[in-house]
C-alpha cells in the first residue's frame, strides 16, 4: 500500500521521459558515522487556544487541507476511510512532504477520536523514516494557564472576566492543545543531516496551526 519516492530536482534538459523513477539515496557513510542505529527523537509542544475542543479537532482532522497550512506538506489525499461503532474515524491518507533536498510520499494511518485526539502513524517501510508518529490532543483548560498562546492571552483574559459566574461545559474553550512528534530516521546519514532541521518542525507546526485557527475561526471567543 505504501508508495514512496525520494527524488532530486534535475534540470529539464537532463530528464528522460522514458526513464523509470529511481530512489534518491545518500552514499553509504557507515564508515564515518559508525554502525549506531539512529536514535528515536521526540518533540513536545503545548499551548492554550481560545477555541472549543470541537473546533480545534476539526482543523487537525481535515487531512485533505494539510497542504494549505501544515509546514512542508505539499500534497494530501484520502485513500480509505471508515467510522467505527464507537465513532472513531480511521483513514489511510497519502501525504507528500518536501524539505531540504527530499520529497517523499507515504501512507499514514490516521485515527480521529472526535474532539479528543488525532493520531497519524506512518507506514513502517518508508526509506526516510523507520517510524513517524504525530499525536494532537485537545483538553479543556483554564485561561490562566501559563501555556496560553501569547497572541491570544489578552483576549482570553478579557473573555474569562466577562464569563465569571457562567456555566462552562467540557465543549467550551479555552482548550489545551498538545502536540507530540516522534520519529526515527532509517539512515544514519539522514539523521546527521536533518536533526537540527527537524528540531524546529514541532514549533513550526504549532505556529501554523495557530494561524490556521485564526484564518478559519477568527481571533477566538472563549
Amino acid at each position: 500500500m505504501l508508495r514512496v519516492v525520494l527524488k532530486q530536482t534535475l534540470p529539464a534538459a537532463h530528464r528522460s521521459p522514458c526513464s523509470p523513477r529511481t530512489f534518491f539515496t545518500l552514499p553509504n557513510l557507515s564508515s564515518l558515522l559508525g554502525n549506531h542505529e539512529p536514535a528515536r527523537q521526540t518533540y513536545h509542544e503545548r499551548k492554550i487556544f481560545p477555541y472549543r475542543p470541537r473546533e480545534l479537532y476539526q482543523i487537525v482532522a481535515d487531512v485533505v487541507s494539510y497542504p494549505a497550512f501544515v509546514p512542508y506538506c505539499t500534497g494530501s489525499r484520502i485513500l480509505t476511510s471508515a467510522t467505527r461503532e464507537d465513532g472513531v474515524r480511521v483513514l489511510n491518507a497519502e501525504l507528500t512532504v518536501g524539505f531540504l533536498a527530499f520529497k517523499e510520499s507515504y501512507v499514514s494511518k490516521v485515527t480521529c477520536k472526535p474532539y479528543e485526539s488525532v493520531q497519524a502513524v506512518a507506514s513502517s517501510t518508508t526509506p526516510l523514516f523507520k517510524s513517524l508518529t504525530t499525536i494532537w490532543r485537545f483538553q479543556p483548560a483554564s485561561p490562566s494557564s501559563p501555556h496560553l498562546s501569547a497572541s491570544f492571552a489578552r483576549h482570553s483574559q478579557e473573555q474569562s472576566a466577562a464569563n465569571v459566574g457562567s456555566h462552562t461545559s467540557s465543549d467550551s474553550g479555552p482548550t489545551l492543545v498538545t502536540l507530540d512528534l516522534a520519529f526515527v530516521f532509517a539512515n544514519p546519514a539522514h539523521a546527521a543531516v536533518s536533526t537540527t532541521f527537524f528540531g524546529q518542525v514541532s514549533k513550526q507546526m504549532v505556529k501554523a496551526f495557530e494561524e490556521r485557527c485564526i484564518a478559519v475561526y477568527g481571533p477566538g471567543s472563549s
